[in-house]
């Protein structure tokens, strides 16, 4: 009988790598070194490799590493990059801790992520560079984006914060555009026992930039050739993150797996995330859609199913943000965030478990 489902419980996750976590945490300390030494050299290469990418830099999280890949790019200031108008706040903070203007477009209500016609109704002269977000561990459509991009003369940045391991046609996630950012939150797929990131970009240029932008701007101790930050990706987390990523493959199938027990068994009141040909998807989060999502979520609750909401509230109806986009409407985004719910579906969770789930969502609709 279960008696409790939390939507996630990071103990139980890390618990099978927790050998292999204290095997890291000593030979590190021992070494003493513990910022930008061999471990994140390290991991980066083998997180480059994993990808397919030619540089992988680490720095401190997911939010810098979009930072980061807009500084790198120098474009002029107030240029304007356009953003999914659904997704979470960092993507938009970046473009505007990097002195550029976000620009947000629609998503398409199906896949959640861009829009694409909504994306080209967005360009303008002053347009400088897309930045599409694979959410919930669905890729954007990556092939289109590269498309636009061509067409207006633009730089891309992947969001791909959600989205280790996903691909399209078994290109991965991160290598179609001048950068992809990572963030190794703990609850992320390949996530940290801390705050982490990374950028992968196939420049050698944008690569050596990357590096002292990283560091204060600095190519040689002391030299300053950038106007840079301090955001570094330490090595005990880089250790820990090359134990883990060598189970990344098992983590995303189990994930899949529990994943397409909910694709078959959740009734036909709530919407599902689309299936699409060609793309892999890795379920960072299952979200599902209903108009009555606030029920549903106290019903679950009442029978000790944890659930969250990815995002309760969309950016342009944020208080820091209203400034910045208020001449826009978002109908879509805000159906969006009125409606999903995500489910369960951590590595720690077991398919009696999310079998239980859809029992009591079935459960829940008969009585509509």
């Amino acid at each position: 009988m279960i008696k409790e489902i939390p939507f996630e419980h990071l103990g139980r996750v890390n618990a099978p790598f927790m050998e292999a976590f204290q095997n890291d945490f000593t030979t590190t300390v021992s070494s003493g070194w513990y910022v930008l030494g061999e471990k994140v050299k390290q991991f980066e290469r083998e997180f480059a490799t994993y990808c397919g990418a030619s540089y992988c830099v680490g720095v401190a999280s997911g939010l810098d590493a979009l930072t980061l890949s807009l500084m790198c790019l120098n474009l002029p200031k107030n240029s304007e990059v356009i953003v999914p108008s659904n997704t979470y706040i960092a993507s938009v903070l970046a473009v505007l801790n990097a002195g550029l203007i976000p620009v947000l477009a629609e998503p398409d209500l199906r896949s959640y992520t861009l829009d694409l016609n909504a994306v080209e109704d967005k360009i303008t002269s002053k347009t400088r560079a897309i930045l599409p977000v694979h959410l919930y561990g669905k890729m954007a459509d990556m092939q289109g984006v590269l498309q636009l991009a061509e067409k207006f003369n633009l730089k891309v940045i992947e969001d791909c914060a959600q989205a280790h391991g996903a691909c399209i046609a078994g290109k991965m996630a991160g290598t179609f555009g001048d950068f992809g950012a990572f963030s190794f939150y703990p609850t992320k797929n390949l996530g940290a026992l801390g705050d982490g990131g990374a950028i992968l970009t196939n420049s050698k240029a944008h690569y050596q930039k990357l590096l002292a932008l990283r560091n204060y701007g600095s190519q040689k101790k002391y030299h300053n050739s950038f106007l840079g930050l301090n955001s570094r990706l330490d090595e005990i987390q880089a250790a820990f993150l090359s134990s883990k990523l060598k189970h990344l493959h098992k983590i995303n199938q189990h994930k899949r797996k529990l994943a397409s027990c909910y694709l078959s068994q959740l009734p036909s009141e709530v919407v599902l995330p689309i299936e699409i040909a060609s793309f892999t998807d890795v379920y960072h989060i299952f979200p599902i859609r209903t108009v009555h999502r606030d029920a549903l979520r106290v019903y679950l609750k009442g029978q000790g199913i944890g659930t969250e909401i990815h995002y309760p509230i969309p950016p342009h109806q944020q208080p820091a943000y209203r400034s910045y986009f208020q001449h826009g409407t978002y109908p879509i985004s805000e159906e969006i965030h009125k409606t999903v719910l995500s489910l369960p579906i951590s590595f720690c969770h077991s398919l009696q478990e999310v079998n239980a789930v859809c029992d009591h969502i079935r459960n829940f609709f008969k009585a509509f």
